[in-house]
């Protein structure tokens, strides 16, 4: 503490008596914090006599606490500066209210002064206040007469209210107060528009004021104010700004404008100071002032150094030789540049374009000729679009300077053909060579002057003057000329080429009219020397020559056996159609098309024109609306609305013969097999091709609908498995290009070489996994003639719809033993549901009924059925599991073959599985029209039982009574009851009259059944009618279970005879005892 007793004492006698105030940091480590207890820190802002706040206590090892420690530091330092700028505001606002200054200068100064002031203090609003009042101060004092030289004095006054303009603008823009902002910078630039200064220095003026629009833009750009939205709050002037003096865009393009403006001024200026007098160097010493706006002469004399005023004329010259020593051109590309990007962004094309072609002039005018082309480029496109002639004339004729500026012969010819091809046909209206750029005025003589001096370069009788390298280019054999034309190109003008066919379509080597109908719009005639018409088909190419110019021939270095052709004359008059009509020969199939049109003029100058169909054929943008006679390109008027220029040239027909075999039914699990022949006519088959398509015929795909499946057969509905091919014995020996690709919707197959007459047959092996229609396509490709491989092949098409059937569908029912039903109780407690599991008595005989019925169109042979375990285990005995028929049934379609098999539960389970019923089938072999479309081998059908719910009945009823009886003699009608529960069991049970009998016995009763016996009830009838009666029907009830039995009425008929039978034995041969064909 003593140590700072010293320097505290020296700081505060030397701040006494000055509005300074002392702020006291001790600086502590986090650990050392009983150096800084508050009796230490009391004591210190006692000797230091500082406020509790301007004693900050820093510790940099804690990073919170360093945070805080920052945080107090940089309040106590604004607080104090908030203070103090205050009360130096304070004394100077009094100096302005009482107005006790002596010059109009220092209200300026003083109302700057207080102005930043206030800015440090965040009071925006004061500050803004202050400096409109320094402003219109200083507006006032422009009229004043004073010692200061009056342009320097001009000077001075526009640098200062530049200034207080750039502090208005930014506080407004930053407050939100954009309209105010704008308003104020119109107001700003009109107050000091007129007030240029002398003549000799109004470049300055124009130079000032585009640092105006500059420094405004930037602004603009800069504020985080949005543009878009002005608040509602805000006064808006009497005139409300445009919607271009929101954007920065506005304000670059103006600033480039003035900048231009200064370039100008000091030109003039320099060639005015050059006839009074040179220059001299005395201008390098002056410098910029202390004061702001003003100069001075720098002196030195020895080590000091002396400003020394400067009168008007040595302003001047400083200002001329600063002036000549910058060029402005390239920050005009900038601005200008700037401008053009954001009239871009903002889709403004039309203003854009504008700045870009005063940016190309600037490039143009410092001999930057690649980017002015560049530039010209992109402003002529727009130009071409919005049709504006004189513009586009302009720009045009730039683009031709620039094209020598690089040494382009190419693009000079180029842009002048299209200058030349422009809609200008009138001499009356001819302005300025100024306002048209260097190609001289828009009218028709200037057309023809660009026309003759482009094709007089073109042709190589002149030269062309290049720029950079002030040389000359000529076209010769080594600068050859091509031109390309496409059917976007604005050279379209100079050449158009329409090619038409007379018919759409064509047989292989029939000749077919073409016309050919070609149009320019250049100013005077233009004679072609050749002129060269190209297919996609090569050889059918030809040329045609100018029979005024035989000699000419040489230059087209005709290639041997090319067509050529002769024209009586080859000269394209303006705006009128050459036609041209030829016959076209070609022999290969297929689409014939005329690609190009090649027009040759002198012996190293072509022009290639993409060929164009009059029937869509695009206007002239630029001649759409000229007052011309409207002219048709083709004689015919039909052929000039629907001419094309492509024709197609069908197949050759064939001569050889694809036959499919009989379609026949496909099923489903064979083998469908499809006999495929090829007999030659007329035609030697050459280099065949098979191919083999199967397509679904509902547009659903072969495959299997299942996704989530890996890809294997059984995903396919349908697939080709083989394709089994006879050679010839002369061509047992493969080919060595013989080809055989098969996949399962697919197929390729080479077909040997056939002689006229001969014929080749090949099988197709199709096999349907699920039942589907399909249509099968079969394609012959084949040459007719060996060893030209420039001959188009021929093909032979075939179809046929084949649907595959499924042969057999199996059904299957389960049936109890007759006149006996047992109680399951499965049956009782669930609910009835179609797809309940079946249930099935335990340790009893159950029917198993399997019905297979032919679904086909043809007759089938069973040869076996068989029920296949799933699982091998004594659940369940099933007989007979396997039978061969040992003579194979005849099925025919639409008969049902039923089976019978025995099922014996053993094993009381909830879910048993049965197994699959597997039926062997084939074709029936004495069908022999079908027999020849499928396989001999069999197939097999395979139905799978439902599992079966197994349980033991507690109770099982049965009905005994003879098969038959007699008219008026008695029989024994018994039913048994057994129980095979460990419980008594009461019975209920009642027996309903009937009248083709009488009955003896009890009608209903009470009975009690022993556990695991049986009880009977027996009855005498007498029959009273005769042939089949219903027995009386009997219902046994259980009391315990709550369910009765009821006989089923076919277990309840007997038939009666009228007396008693007598049946013969004889010898019966051996049947099939459980085996049933039904119709």
């Amino acid at each position: 503490m003593m140590c700072l007793e010293t320097p505290l004492s020296g700081s505060r006698a030397t701040i006494r008596g000055r509005n300074i105030k002392l702020v006291v940091v001790v600086v502590t480590l986090s650990g050392h914090k009983d150096y800084t207890s508050e009796d230490r820190m009391v004591a210190l802002r006692k000797r230091a006599e500082v406020d509790s706040k301007n004693l900050i206590i820093f510790v940099p090892d804690d990073e919170l606490e360093l945070r805080q420690s920052l945080n107090r530091l940089w309040t106590a330092v604004a607080d104090l500066a908030n203070v103090y700028y205050r009360d130096e505001g304070r004394k100077i606002k009094v100096r302005l209210e009482k107005r006790s200054f002596s010059s109009m200068e220092l209200n300026v100064r003083y109302c700057f002064k207080v102005a930043v002031y206030a800015e440090f203090r965040r009071d925006w609003l004061e500050a803004l206040k202050l400096y409109e009042d320094a402003y219109h101060a200083l507006r006032e004092m422009v009229g004043m007469s004073t010692k200061t030289p009056p342009i320097q004095r001009i000077v001075e006054i526009k640098t200062i209210a530049e200034q207080l303009h750039f502090k208005l603008s930014t506080l407004l823009l930053h407050s939100g107060k954009v309209v105010e902002a704008i308003t104020w910078f119109r107001q700003h630039t009109a107050n000091y528009r007129s007030l240029m200064g002398s003549p000799e220095v109004i470049f300055l003026h124009w130079e000032w004021l585009s640092r105006q629009y500059l420094v405004f833009a930037q602004l603009l750009e800069t504020s985080s104010a949005d543009v878009q939205h002005v608040p509602s709050m805000v006064s808006v002037a009497a005139e409300k700004p445009t919607e271009w003096e929101f954007h920065s865009a506005y304000y670059y393009q103006l600033a480039a404008s003035y900048l231009k403006e200064k370039n100008v001024s000091l030109e003039f200026a320099l060639s005015m100071s050059e006839d009074v007098g040179p220059i001299d160097g005395s201008a390098e010493s002056v410098v910029a002032s202390a004061y702001l706006g003003q100069f001075a002469r720098l002196f030195e004399h020895g080590d000091t150094c002396i400003m020394q005023s400067l009168t008007d004329d040595e302003y001047v010259r400083y200002a001329l030789a600063e002036g000549k020593r910058f060029q402005d051109s390239f920050e005009i590309i900038a601005l200008l540049k700037r401008s053009c990007e954001a009239y871009s962004n903002l889709k403004a094309e039309r203003t854009a374009a504008y700045c870009g072609l005063q940016m190309a002039k600037e490039y143009f005018a410092v001999s930057d000729f690649g980017n002015a082309k560049q530039t010209f480029d992109n402003v002529a496109s727009l130009y071409r679009r919005e049709g504006w002639l004189l513009s586009l004339w302009e720009v045009l004729g730039y683009l031709r300077e620039c094209s020598r500026g690089i040494s382009s012969a190419k693009d000079f010819i180029e842009y002048s053909l299209e200058m030349a091809a422009l809609p200008v046909t009138s001499d009356a209206f001819e302005p300025s060579s100024k306002d048209c750029g260097p190609a001289g005025p828009a009218t028709l003589s200037q057309r023809g002057k660009i026309h003759e001096e482009a094709f007089e370069v073109a042709r190589g009788e002149s030269e062309l003057n290049l720029k950079e390298q002030n040389t000359e280019l000529k076209v010769n054999s080594d600068y050859p000329l091509y031109l390309e034309i496409d059917l976007v190109s604005p050279l379209r003008v100079v050449l158009l080429a329409l090619v038409a066919f007379h018919q759409p379509v064509v047989k292989p080597g029939a000749p077919s009219l073409i016309t050919i109908s070609l149009r320019s719009q250049l100013p005077t005639n233009v004679e072609i020397d050749q002129l060269e018409v190209q297919f996609n088909q090569s050889e059918c190419n030809f040329i045609i020559g100018n029979g005024k110019k035989p000699h000419i021939a040489a230059i087209s270095n005709i290639q041997p056996g090319r067509r050529v052709e002769t024209a009586p004359s080859l000269v394209l008059a303006t705006n009128k159609w050459l036609r041209l009509t030829y016959e076209i020969n070609s022999d290969h199939s297929g689409k014939l098309e005329c690609i190009y049109v090649i027009a040759r003029i002198g012996p190293h100058f072509t022009i290639c024109c993409r060929a164009e169909s009059p029937a869509s054929m695009n206007d002239l943008p630029l001649w759409k609306f000229e007052n011309l006679v409207e002219t048709i390109p083709t004689k015919d008027p039909g052929l000039a609305f629907s001419g094309q220029k492509a024709i197609q040239v069908e197949e050759p027909d064939p001569q050889v013969d694809l036959i499919l075999g009989s379609s026949g039914p496909a099923l489903v699990g064979e083998s469908f097999i499809l006999p495929v022949t090829i007999s030659s006519k007329g035609h030697a088959v050459y280099s065949g091709e098979l191919k083999i398509n199967l397509v679904d015929t509902r547009g659903g795909g072969l495959l299997s609908p299942r996704e989530e499946e890996p890809f294997s057969a059984d995903n396919l509905h349908v697939e080709l498995v083989d394709i089994s091919c006879h050679v010839p014995e002369d061509q047992s020996e493969a080919p060595s290009d013989k080809i055989q690709k098969i996949q399962p919707s697919f197929g390729l197959i080479s077909v040997p070489s056939l002689d006229v007459g001969e014929s080749w047959s090949g099988q197709l092996k199709i096999k349907w996994n699920r039942p589907k229609p399909i249509m099968l396509y079969v394609s012959l490709g084949y040459y007719h003639q060996s060893g030209e491989p420039s001959l188009q092949k021929v093909h032979v098409h075939k179809s046929l719809q084949i649907e595959g059937k499924t042969a057999v569908t199996i059904s299957h029912r389960y049936l109890l033993p007759f006149r006996q039903d047992p109680l399951l109780l499965s049956k009782i407690k669930s609910v009835s549901d179609p797809d309940q599991m079946p249930s099935l008595a335990l340790n009893d005989l159950t029917m198993l009924i399997v019905s297979a019925k032919n679904c086909s169109e043809v007759p089938l042979r069973l040869l076996s059925v068989s029920i296949e375990r799933e699982e091998d285990n004594d659940a369940c005995a099933i007989l007979p599991q396997h039978e061969e028929f040992r003579e194979s049934v005849v099925h025919v379609p639409g008969e049902e073959f039923k089976k019978v098999f025995t099922v014996i539960p053993k094993l009381n389970c909830t879910r048993l599985k049965i197994g699959t019923v597997c039926l062997r089938w084939q074709r029936d072999s004495r069908v022999e029209e079908q027999f020849d479309f499928c396989d001999s081998a069999y197939q097999v059908t395979k139905h799978r039982l439902p599992d079966v719910n197994i349980e033991l009945p507690p109770l099982v009823v049965s009905l005994e009574c003879p098969p038959h009886a007699t008219l008026g003699n008695p029989f024994r009608y018994s039913v048994k009851i057994h129980n095979q529960t460990e419980f008594l069991q009461e019975i209920k049970f009642s027996v309903a009259d009937s009248q083709s009998f009488v009955l003896s016995g009890p009608h209903n009763d009470t009975i009690f059944v022993l556990p695991r016996s049986t009880h009977v009830l027996s009855f005498m009838l007498v029959p009273l009618g005769l042939g089949s009666l219903q027995l009386p029907r009997v219902t046994v009830t259980s009391v315990r279970y709550s369910a009765g039995l009821h006989t089923s009425p076919a277990s309840s008929i007997v038939f009666v005879y009228p007396s008693k039978p007598h049946f013969e034995a004889s010898d019966m041969k051996e049947t099939r005892t459980n085996s049933v064909v039904a119709e």
